[in-house]
């Protein structure tokens, strides 16, 4: 009977993990991702967007097109396959608990439940919202150098924690892509007399 049981909840907890058919299921690192990510694209998103509106260089307002096309695209596909997956765009978990809970000793140590790394706050996104010139491609190229920084810390622990082809694809390629953003970003605060926030990456 004491076997049937250890069976019983070994069979609930890989349902939970990975769902029918082996997709992933609502609390595993695939799915946590799939929300906070889908997130974390809506606010740089709206942030390109914010930029883009002030008719800045031509060189930021590529950039700001390119974040727009390429996140608006990937959040997409974030939100189909929780619909793939039949699971919600929301739940009552706190962000980034797929991180955390999942560490095996690998996920980020940075990552904090209910805290998503790169987030610009409502008063940084007053301040872009009201910046102008100069000024607003400086704070636009430091929120959002701080924002890919996190998109990268994300990313990369979802490496860490899923094999699964297409989630994997995709971080990897959120890796790359952002990472070389964040050096083009940087060389373009420095054009303009300007620095970077301190990374928040940890490595």
């Amino acid at each position: 009977m004491l076997a049937f049981g250890g069976v019983l909840v070994l069979a609930v907890a890989a349902f939970l993990l990975f769902g029918r058919g082996g997709t992933p299921g609502d609390t595993s690192p695939e799915a946590g991702f799939a929300r906070d990510m889908a997130t974390h694209h809506a606010q740089a998103v709206d942030m390109s967007f914010k930029i883009r509106d002030k008719r800045p260089a031509p060189e930021i307002d590529n950039l700001a097109f390119d974040i727009i096309n390429t996140q608006a695209n990937q959040r997409g596909m974030f939100l189909g396959w929780l619909q793939q997956w039949e699971l919600t765009q929301s739940t009552d978990q706190p962000t980034m608990t797929w991180m955390r809970g999942h560490a095996h000793g690998g996920a980020a140590p940075g990552a904090t439940p209910g805290v998503m790394p790169g987030l610009a706050s409502q008063d940084e996104l007053t301040k872009l919202r009201q910046a102008q010139g100069k000024d607003a491609e400086v704070l636009f190229l430091q929120l959002m150098i701080r924002h890919h920084e996190g998109g990268v810390e994300m990313a990369e622990g979802l490496l860490k924690l899923s094999t699964r082809a297409e989630v994997v694809n995709m971080a990897q390629k959120i890796v790359s892509t952002q990472t070389g953003e964040i050096k083009l970003m940087t060389d373009l605060l420095e054009k303009r007399g300007a620095r970077p926030y301190p990374s928040i990456l940890t490595s």
